[in-house]
């Protein structure tokens, strides 16, 4: 009797102490977006990728773990061995996280949006005009997130800007061209109404105002792509990269400063 009631103690100190050890899913992906603020995406990823041992099946946690991917992939240092590889690695990891957070959550703006990215990321790097499904994927995804409206303002923003850069871009190529493969349902002027609507709704994102400048000089709307720039310099650091667009927003300036 008294052996079985020590194995029970044992037993119940046991389950209160890995209660206790686990973390609320809430804290780990605080304490994961925390990092992410502060463009550690490996340590965001590693705490992520903890969160969903902890908590399997959960898409607040896949599409953060297919946004550190992006991230990291984007950022990948260039003398990594095998680096081409390597970044598209990142992206199809990404894809198939995000791709799983819409399967668990097919209601909510933000899982279609992290697919969205990472389906855009793999086009880029195999070159839009090559794989026109994987294009319209992008596009089909963002129409759905924008459809459903939620996941705040950020979001909404993001479905937006992707549509928008998504028009910008394959528009580049000749209208028939385009057709043959496609993708002759992309336009200059959704693109400019899209990146309109997503520097309104995220006044103030550096990234938003430059694309949308280059969206305007295109049609040589000089005057408003100045303003644009203009407001990219004058808006605060809240991505990584946005050093670098700041010294372009500046080339540009110059170069259109006469038009």
């Amino acid at each position: 009797m008294k052996l079985q009631k020590l194995f029970l103690i044992v037993i119940s100190f046991f389950l209160l102490s890995t209660v206790l050890l686990a973390q609320p899913l809430d804290s780990l992906l605080a304490k994961g977006d925390q990092f992410y603020k502060k463009f550690d995406n490996k340590k965001a990823l590693e705490i992520y990728l903890t969160a969903d041992k902890e908590y399997p099946k959960s898409w607040q946690v896949y599409w953060r773990i297919s946004r550190a991917y992006v991230d990291i992939g984007e950022h990948l240092d260039k003398k990594t061995e095998n680096f081409e590889d390597e970044q598209l690695k990142y992206y199809k990891m990404a894809l198939d996280y995000a791709d799983k957070a819409v399967k668990l959550a097919p209601d909510k703006a933000i899982t279609y949006v992290r697919r969205a990215i990472a389906n855009g990321r793999i086009a880029l790097f195999k070159g839009v005009f090559s794989v026109g499904s994987i294009v319209e994927a992008v596009r089909d995804d963002c129409k759905k997130a924008i459809e459903l409206g939620n996941g705040g303002k950020i979001v909404q923003s993001l479905a937006h800007y992707i549509l928008a850069r998504t028009h910008a871009k394959v528009s580049e190529k000749w209208a028939p061209a385009r057709a043959v493969l496609g993708l002759g349902w992309a336009d200059l002027d959704t693109a400019l109404v899209e990146y309109e609507k997503a520097v309104k709704l995220r006044p103030g994102f550096i990234m938003y105002y430059i694309d949308y400048a280059k969206a305007l000089i295109r049609d040589d709307q000089y005057k408003k792509a100045r303003e644009m720039l203009n407001k990219a310099l004058s808006s605060p650091i809240q991505d990584e990269d946005d050093h670098i667009k700041l010294v372009e927003a500046k080339e540009l300036l110059n170069e259109i400063k006469d038009e």
